[in-house]
């Protein structure tokens, strides 16, 4: 007699994400992998003043990222959730702003890349709650990545602030 299985068996766990939990990390996933790849494009093409801490400022943002979205996403099939971090799956569904295939001078990078952690930091805030709600410990993920990338948009946006003035 041949059984046949599930294409998909469920992981043995104590605790399975919801549909709605499922949504707000794959969003988390989405943008957290975006500005990765913001962050290694604008890395490739910055140019101008303060070009060297740019561009290895950069690579602090695209570490950030890359991690907090391996750690998304492997919490994501804790819970018996799938993501979905194909690159077309990201290009539909991201919420950071559009960034430029050009060189770009690295006042405008400081910019671009703030906007970008500031989008990816709004929409762990937006889905905070939810996700406490139903799983303090994924909140507790979302607490990290807010930590780091809030930081790190502070300290970069710092190289186009002047002093008194907001």
């Amino acid at each position: 007699m041949t059984q046949t299985l599930d294409a998909r068996q469920p992981i043995r766990t104590s605790f399975r994400g919801s549909e709605r939990l499922g949504r707000h990390l794959q969003q988390m996933l989405v943008d957290l992998t975006d500005l990765h790849l913001q962050g290694k494009q604008l890395h490739w093409n910055v140019v101008g003043k303060n070009f060297r801490d740019t561009h290895l400022v950069l690579d602090e943002v695209v570490d950030a990222a890359r991690e907090f979205s391996d750690t998304v996403a492997e919490r994501m099939r804790a819970l018996d959730l799938l993501p979905d971090a194909r690159v077309r799956t990201v290009a539909a569904a991201t919420t950071l702003p559009e960034i430029t295939s050009e060189e770009i001078d690295t006042a405008d990078t400081v910019d671009a890349i703030v906007a970008a952690l500031d989008a990816t930091a709004a929409t762990a805030r937006r889905i905070h709650d939810e996700v406490d709600e139903e799983d303090p410990t994924t909140a507790d993920i979302l607490h990290t990545v807010l930590e780091r990338l809030e930081q790190l948009a502070w300290m970069i946006d710092a190289e186009n602030r002047v002093a008194g003035r907001r």
